[in-house]
C-alpha cells in the first residue's frame, strides 16, 4: 500500500499520540516528584505492594489459564450432555464486572447472608456451634472472584485454535495412539498455547488494572496504593510514581503477548483445516466434562448474577425502580458507542501500519512499532489515564483561553471522558485487527495487486470483508468495556452525567446494596445481548465458531 503510506502513518501516529498524551503527562508529574514521599514509598508501600500484585497475578494466571483452556478443550473437541449451551454460556461473565461480583460474593458469603444463613439452619439440629468458613476478604477469595470472572479472556480464544486446528492433526493423533489427556498435552496444547498465552496477558493486564475488587476484598495491590497515595495524601506525583512500578509489569506483560502473537502468525497455515470430529464422552465422563464446565459458569455469572437479581427485586418490590434507571442505561449507551465508534478507525489504521505491503523482504518495523505503542494505554489504569488527561487538557485549555477565538474547553466534558475510554481500549480493536490480518495471506495481496487493484479497492473489496469478524468481535468488547469502566467514568464524567458504573459505585459507597443492585442488574442486563452477538455472531453458516476474544 505504498500510494496511502504517508496517510496511513499519519493516522496511526495521531493516535498513539492521543495514547501518549496521559502517559507523558504522568512521568512529567513523577519527575517533578515529591522529595519526602518517595523514600517513604520505597521503605513502607512497594514492597508489600509489589509482592500482594504478583501473587494475585500468579493466582489469577493460573485460574484463567486453567479454566479457559480446559473448558475450551471439552466444548471445542468433546461431544457430552449440555455441550451446546455451556459452550455458550461460559462466555456469560464478561457481562460481570469485576467489582460487582465481589461485592455480590460478599454478601453471599456473610455471616447474615444466604450460604451462611441456610447452614446455621440446616445443621441447627446438630449443635455444632460456630461454622468453619473460608474467609472471602483474602488473596484467595480476591484470586477465585476475578479468576472466575477474568476465564473468558482465555476460553474464547483458545476455543477457536483447537477449531482452528484442523481434524487432520487430531485424526493423526488418534491414529498413533494418542487419546485423551495425551492428545491434548502433546497435539492440541502445544499448537493452541500462543493463543492461550495472549488470551491470559490480556487477562492479566485486567486484574493489574483492577482497584474495586482489590479494594474491597482487602488485596493491596499497586493499582490500589496508587489510589491510596492520591486520595489519601493527594500527592499525584506521589501517585504517578507508583505507577512506574505498575509500568515494568505491564512491558513483561505486553511482552508476552507480543511473542503469542509472532507465534500465531507462524501457525496460520493450520486454520483452514476441517473442524475436528467430536468424540463422544462415555456416560460417566460426559457428566463430570458437563459438571467442570457447569462450575465456571456458576460461580462466574449465575449465582452473583441471581443474587443480585434478588436483592434488585427486594428494592423494586417496596419502593419502584429508581427513577433515573432510564437516564443511567442512556447515558452507558451514548457514551459507550461514541467511544467505539471512535476506537475503530483507529485501530484499522494501527493495523494496516503494522501489517505493512506485505512484502516478503520488508518488515514495517514502524508499523510495528506503532501498534505496540497505541496498545499501551489499555495497561494503564482507568484512574492514572483520567488524572493525565486532566492535566494534559487543563493545560491546553490553558494555553487556547488568551487565543481570540478559544477553542471549547475539553475538561469536564463529556469529549474528556469519551478521550479517556479511547486511551484505555484502542488496543482491543487493534489487536483483534492485528490479529485478524495475520490470518489474511500476504498472497491475497499480491494477486490483487497484479490484476491492477489499489491500496483503497484492496482493502474495501479484500481486507475488510476477510476481517468482518474480527471488526465485530472488537466492536462488541469495546462496547462492553466501555459500559463497565468505573474508574475514569467516576473522575471524568460530567457532573449531569451519571452512568450505570456510577450510580452502582454511589450507592455501593453509601452502604446501600439493595439501591446498586438495580443498577449492577440493568449493567449485566446491557450487557448480556453483547454477548449473546459475541456468541452468535462467532458463527459462520457452516456452523464453526471463528471467533476470537481479543485477538
Amino acid at each position: 500500500m505504498r500510494g496511502v503510506r504517508v496517510p496511513l502513518h499519519l493516522l496511526a501516529a495521531a493516535g498513539v499520540a492521543v495514547v501518549a498524551l496521559p502517559v507523558l503527562a504522568l512521568l512529567a508529574a513523577a519527575a517533578r516528584g515529591s522529595g519526602d514521599l518517595w523514600p517513604h514509598l520505597i521503605r513502607h508501600v512497594l514492597p508489600g505492594a509489589a509482592v500482594e500484585t504478583l501473587l494475585l497475578l500468579a493466582g489469577v494466571g493460573a485460574v484463567v489459564v486453567g479454566v479457559g483452556t480446559g473448558t475450551a478443550w471439552l466444548v471445542a473437541c468433546h461431544r457430552f450432555p449440555g455441550r451446546r449451551v455451556l459452550s455458550a454460556a461460559l462466555v456469560l461473565p464478561l457481562a460481570l464486572p469485576a467489582y460487582v461480583s465481589a461485592y455480590a460474593w460478599l454478601d453471599v458469603l456473610h455471616p447474615a447472608g444466604p450460604v451462611q444463613s441456610g447452614l446455621r439452619a440446616l445443621l441447627a439440629p446438630l449443635e455444632m456451634g460456630p461454622l468453619p468458613m473460608p474467609e472471602i476478604r483474602s488473596l484467595p477469595g480476591c484470586v477465585t472472584v476475578m479468576g472466575s470472572v477474568l476465564y473468558p479472556y482465555v476460553y474464547l480464544p483458545a476455543r477457536a485454535a483447537f477449531l482452528a486446528q484442523g481434524a487432520e492433526l487430531v485424526q493423526a493423533g488418534r491414529g498413533l495412539g494418542a487419546g485423551g489427556f495425551r492428545l491434548f498435552r502433546s497435539i492440541a496444547l502445544p499448537l493452541a498455547w500462543p493463543a492461550v498465552a495472549a488470551g491470559a496477558s490480556l487477562a492479566l493486564l485486567e486484574a493489574l488494572n483492577d482497584v474495586g475488587a482489590a479494594e474491597f476484598l482487602g488485596v493491596r495491590t499497586l493499582t490500589v496504593s496508587v489510589y491510596v497515595t492520591w486520595i489519601t495524601r493527594s500527592s499525584l506525583a506521589g501517585a504517578a510514581q507508583v505507577a512506574l512500578a505498575i509500568l515494568v509489569l505491564v512491558a513483561g506483560l505486553l511482552a508476552l503477548e507480543s511473542w503469542a502473537r509472532a507465534r500465531l502468525r507462524g501457525r496460520g497455515a493450520g486454520r483452514e483445516g476441517a473442524v475436528p470430529v467430536l468424540r463422544t464422552l462415555s456416560p460417566l465422563a460426559g457428566w463430570l466434562a458437563a459438571l467442570s464446565c457447569l462450575i465456571p459458569v456458576l460461580l462466574g455469572f449465575l449465582i452473583p448474577a441471581a443474587y443480585l437479581a434478588w436483592a434488585a427485586w427486594g428494592r423494586v418490590a417496596a419502593f419502584g425502580p429508581p427513577r433515573e434507571l432510564g437516564a443511567w442505561i442512556g447515558n452507558s449507551a451514548t457514551l459507550s458507542a461514541a467511544a467505539t465508534l471512535l476506537t475503530l478507525p483507529a485501530a484499522l489504521a494501527l493495523a494496516m501500519a503494522a501489517r505493512g505491503e506485505a512484502l516478503p523482504d520488508r518488515r514495517p518495523v514502524l508499523g510495528r512499532a506503532l501498534l505496540r505503542a497505541g496498545r499501551l494505554g489499555y495497561a494503564l489504569p482507568g484512574g492514572l489515564v483520567a488524572v493525565g488527561l486532566v492535566v494534559a487538557f487543563g493545560a491546553l485549555d490553558g494555553l487556547t483561553e488568551d487565543w481570540a477565538r478559544p477553542l471549547p474547553a475539553l475538561s469536564g466534558t463529556a469529549s474528556a471522558l469519551v478521550a479517556a475510554y479511547f486511551v484505555r481500549f484502542l488496543a482491543i480493536p487493534a489487536g483483534g485487527l492485528d490479529a485478524g490480518y495475520a490470518g489474511i495471506r500476504p498472497q491475497l495481496d499480491w494477486s490483487a495487486r497484479a490484476m491492477g487493484a489499489g491500496p483503497g479497492r484492496i482493502l474495501a473489496r479484500v481486507h475488510l470483508p476477510l476481517l468482518a469478524p474480527s471488526l465485530l468481535a472488537a466492536a462488541l468488547l469495546v462496547f462492553l468495556d466501555t459500559m463497565k469502566e468505573l474508574p475514569a467514568t467516576l473522575l471524568l464524567r460530567p457532573f449531569d452525567r451519571e452512568t450505570l458504573a456510577t450510580a452502582l459505585y454511589a450507592e455501593a459507597a453509601r452502604g446501600t446494596y439493595e439501591e446498586g443492585a438495580v443498577a449492577a442488574l440493568a449493567l449485566v442486563a446491557a450487557g448480556l445481548p453483547v454477548i449473546a452477538l459475541l456468541v452468535l455472531g462467532g458463527r459462520p453458516p457452516g456452523g464453526q465458531p471463528g471467533l476470537s476474544a481479543r485477538g
